[in-house]
């Protein structure tokens, strides 16, 4: 049932009560005055429609206090995650706006939390079901989550939350104990020749709720390296080929040239065609000794080099301009291997079609590394070339192996570098290979 009070501002409630209070206690004090003193009767008549004033007020207010308990207990339950509580209120008025502006925020609270489970439902079934196994350790390291994959790994199908991850690596296999050890990401081996897979490690540290947690993110690779080897050396066969057939096959027309020659007599032809037939082998030895030396490259010999001395003779071998700027000092790589690295680029640049003035090496110190560059004016490189040009056997020359940028890249990675190519404004191509300081 509404009361008519509900509906006056308070205010208005309290001004007319107090009002009837002062009237009542009029009235009493004039009618007391015939049998009391003047200052008792005014006393009286004070005093005695306290209580009743009292008790009218508490039972104006009650509602009202029903409805601040019922927001403050509204209030705990969404703190503690229950939007499930919503508050009632027949009155108007301002408290009338507050229960609806209550309520209102109650459904958006509702509807967040709905949206939030519902995605965290979403998020647990993409990781719980992703091939890629993924575990995520505490500060402790233990851990915090591991999906299927990482239990079919690394805990024969149980769960792995709660345990030790060192302990847990302790009877792993000692492949995987090995690429945890050297530390960073990397590539590892389980199993014998008949039946091993391959796999890559990821692990990358953040920090959740204020403390440091690392994710561990171990992704099986062997069939998909099986696929890239058919292809690789499908594309080697047809590259050797190749090269054998524009090689062995003028050289055997030559060959039956020359017995004719013999034959006839014609002894003044032979010194052609046997000059022929020896620049086609050793074009021949030249191919293949690429790419013996692109097989067997062996691991950088690390020393401290002088880039001055490096650069003065590398100059001693091809033609370039050096800008070294702030390029004083010295760095750890392999000598030999970083020489012959640069000395192909920088013929590279020459063949290009760029001027020979055009053909730059540019020095610079970074803050945590060197970076070296490589720059020439010529007709540049497409996106198809950009995109492929640092892979084993690819070549845009009739007469290339594809392994020019393939073994700068290789070296470039083997200092714990990378190398990287892009076309310049005005035409031109920028090769840039970054080394560790």
């Amino acid at each position: 049932m509404t009361h008519w009070w509900h509906r006056l501002p308070m205010t208005l409630v309290l001004g007319s009560l107090t009002a009837l209070y002062m009237l009542a206690a009029a009235v009493l004090a004039l009618l007391l005055q015939r049998w009391l003193p003047a200052w008792a009767a005014v006393a009286i008549g004070v005093g005695a429609p306290v209580p009743l004033l009292l008790l009218q007020i508490r039972l104006i207010l009650a509602p009202a206090r029903s409805l601040f308990r019922a927001l403050s207990g509204s209030v705990a339950s969404y703190r503690d995650g229950d939007f499930s509580f919503g508050v009632s209120w027949e009155g108007g008025g301002e408290l009338g706006e507050l229960v609806t502006a209550h309520n209102r925020l109650g459904d958006v609270l509702r509807e967040q939390r709905t949206e939030i489970v519902q995605r965290e439902l979403l998020l647990d079934t993409m990781v719980q079901n992703t091939p890629v196994a993924m575990v995520l350790l505490d500060s402790g390291r233990r851990i915090v989550h591991g999906n299927i994959a990482a239990r079919k790994l690394l805990g024969d199908g149980r769960r792995l939350e709660g345990q030790s991850f060192d302990a847990l690596l302790a009877s792993a296999p000692e492949a995987l104990r090995d690429a945890f050890a050297r530390g960073g990401d990397g590539m590892f081996t389980v199993g014998d020749e008949n039946s091993e897979d391959i796999y890559h490690l990821s692990r990358r540290v953040f920090r959740l709720n204020g403390r440091a947690h690392e994710l561990v993110l171990l992704r099986q690779l062997t069939a998909e390296l099986r696929r890239q080897e058919v292809q690789t050396w499908k594309k080697v066969i047809r590259v050797i080929s190749h090269e054998l057939n524009n090689s062995l096959a003028p050289i055997a027309s030559l060959a039956h040239s020359g017995a004719e020659l013999l034959r006839r007599g014609q002894h003044d032809k032979l010194p052609g065609a046997l000059r022929t037939i020896e620049e086609r082998a050793r074009h021949l030895e030249g191919f293949l000794r690429d790419y013996a030396r692109f097989a067997k490259l062996p691991s950088p010999r690390l020393e401290n080099v002088q880039w001055t001395d490096f650069v003065e003779k590398l100059r001693h071998q091809v033609v370039f301009a050096f800008d070294g700027n702030g390029a004083e000092g010295h760095a750890r790589f392999d000598v030999a291997q970083l020489e012959q690295c640069l000395i192909n680029l920088l013929r590279n640049a020459h063949e290009s079609g760029s001027p020979a003035e055009a053909v730059r090496l540019s020095l610079r110190r970074l803050p945590d590394a060197w970076r070296i560059d490589i720059l020439d004016r010529g007709s540049g490189m497409n996106e198809a070339v950009l995109a492929n040009a640092l892979l084993p056997f690819y070549s845009t020359k009739r007469h290339g192996t594809g392994l020019g940028l393939a073994l700068a890249r290789e070296i470039s990675e083997a200092h714990g570098g990378r190398i990287s190519l892009l076309n310049r404004d005005g035409g031109g191509l920028c090769v840039s290979i970054t080394l560790p300081a």
